[in-house]
């Protein structure tokens, strides 16, 4: 029973694949795998056809004798449905079949092979080919009886897998056959060149990767070195809060003790002592307050830097996952690939220049920061000077109102004399 010949085209699992992909790249991918698919669907030659006929009838054959195993083993049970003729057919083969095993098993006790042979095996192989012939005749004469036997035969054995592997080899046979030269060698070219480009993407994605990868290195390393930066900024003001603190103290004391020994001098004197205490009150409160909004700057700055980073690595995370769907179904849109790694190398491109944009941003940063911290030595000493200034000041004060009472007290002394 000769088999339904089916041309099965070679891309069809591709296109499957691509399915749920857009209607314009899936009717792209269904285009230029065209290439694939034979140009004829039937076999034009006579010799081909024939090629086919006998495959077809050698599978036939085959899945016929992978039913006898069934039917031999469940003869009695079966004769009725199979008929007298083909019932007496198979006992016959049966019984050939059981004699030769005999023949053979006392042929190999009896010594090597090729030895002691007995005479009469080949013509009982003859005779169980010819029996065989006359059972699948009979068979094939009774098209009710084989579907019978073929819900009772079980899917082992050694016959079942020659038969499907017998129709592989018909799909194969059948494409090569519809298959010119000229289009085998068009398809290898066209495989080569694919194989070509999934070889360059998989580079490129690999050098993305890296790239990635050493981006995101360098962005824990600047977090760190900001995180360190803003540590010491948080020890240095809390260093000169404790030290305007001592030196608020301090200058409390010293203006405590100067207005008891002063309380009897002018009030001018007084009134610019006080002055001079809430204008170094209002200094305090001003390098307090700059260095808390420092500190905030610094704080808005490094949320705002890891924000965007953030983003950044967010928007390439999401650039980096839609173009590995577009990867992905390169399989399936062969030819729409050299456009899309275009795209690719063009959005390379824009991130790279991005990416240098934001490391001049960092250096702008840093070096505003640097300028920054300057700024605040310069303040520091210039506090540190008047300080000292304001204490000299203090001290020659203080030495020329010594001064002053003790030539007072020295007229006092001659008056008396």
């Amino acid at each position: 029973m000769a088999m339904e010949v089916a041309v099965l085209p070679v891309g069809g699992g591709c296109r499957q694949a691509a399915s749920p992909s857009p209607q314009p790249r899936a009717s792209a991918a269904r285009e230029s795998l065209k290439i694939l698919d034979p140009a004829r669907k039937k076999l034009s030659s006579l010799e081909t056809q024939r090629v086919a006929g006998v495959l077809d009838e050698c599978i036939a054959k085959v899945e016929l004798v992978a039913l006898l195993p069934t039917v031999l083993s469940s003869l009695e049970r079966l004769s009725v449905g199979l008929g007298a003729e083909l019932a007496g057919a198979l006992r016959e083969h049966q019984r050939l079949g059981q004699m030769l095993a005999a023949l053979r098993e006392r042929s190999q006790r009896q010594g090597p092979e090729g030895e002691n042979e007995d005479p009469r095996l080949p013509g009982l192989e003859q005779a169980l080919r010819s029996s065989l012939r006359s059972v699948l005749r009979h068979l094939r004469a009774q098209p009710s009886a084989i579907h019978n036997l073929r819900g009772e035969a079980g899917a082992g054995g050694a016959a079942p897998r020659l038969a499907r592997g017998l129709t592989e080899l018909r799909s194969l046979l059948f494409e090569k056959l519809l298959t010119s030269p000229a289009e085998e060698r068009e398809r290898s070219r066209y495989i080569q060149e694919v194989s070509l480009r999934h070889q360059n993407n998989v580079g490129l994605i690999s050098s993305l990767e890296r790239e990635v990868a050493a981006a995101a290195r360098d962005r824990d390393a600047e977090i760190s070195k900001k995180n360190e930066v803003i540590r010491k900024l948080k020890g240095s003001l809390h260093q000169m809060e404790k030290i305007s603190e001592d030196f608020l103290k301090r200058t409390r004391q010293e203006a405590d003790k100067q207005t008891q020994s002063d309380h009897k001098a002018s009030e001018s004197r007084r009134g610019r002592m006080q002055q001079e205490i809430g204008q170094l009150r209002g200094q305090l409160s001003g390098l307090i307050a700059e260095n808390r909004e420092s500190e905030l700057g610094l704080r808005k700055r490094k949320y705002k830097v890891e924000t965007e980073i953030e983003n950044w690595i967010q928007k390439y995370d999401v650039d980096m996952g839609e173009k590995q769907t577009e990867l992905e179904e390169l399989s399936a849109v062969h030819a729409e690939e050299k456009e899309e790694l275009k795209e690719l190398e063009e959005h390379f491109a824009v991130l790279e220049q991005e990416y240098n944009q934001i490391m001049e941003e960092r250096r702008l940063a840093r070096e505003r920061r640097e300028e920054e911290e300057r700024q605040l030595g310069l303040m520091t000493r210039a506090a540190i000077l008047i300080q000292a200034f304001w204490r000299g000041c203090k001290v020659r004060k203080l030495m020329k109102g010594k001064k002053k009472g003790k030539k007072k007290g020295k007229k006092g002394k001659k008056g008396k004399s």
